[in-house]
């Protein structure tokens, strides 16, 4: 991954070069690699859905969190970097029972 100089956003490889997907800038490629993994080319697996809409079903199982609306102590969950990289994920979760969604900030 490799992320712009000016003004710190990801970028993408593009006819060669690296751009800047915030701010257009456009550099040769310094990270040391052949291969960019990007959502076009992941698998439905791999890409974490936190939408409002989002299918937690099938996802993994928490047991140590209480649903505030039925008392459930079963949800599924998400992880999701939310804020910068140095801190905690955000867990979101879906109770199993009456469905209700809520996030929890490590």
């Amino acid at each position: 991954m490799q992320f712009c100089d000016d003004c710190g956003s990801m970028m993408k490889k593009q006819d060669g070069v690296m751009v800047c997907t915030n701010c257009g800038e456009r550099t040769e490629q310094t990270v040391d690699t052949e291969e960019f993994v990007t959502t076009e080319e992941q698998t439905g697996d791999e890409i974490i859905e936190s939408s409002e809409d989002a299918n937690f079903e099938g996802k993994p199982t928490a047991n140590d969190v209480t649903c505030d609306e039925c008392g459930n102590t079963e949800a599924w969950y998400t992880i999701k970097q939310t804020a910068s990289a140095d801190e905690p994920p955000t867990r979101f979760f879906k109770c199993k029972r009456c469905g209700k969604k809520w996030r929890e900030y490590s």
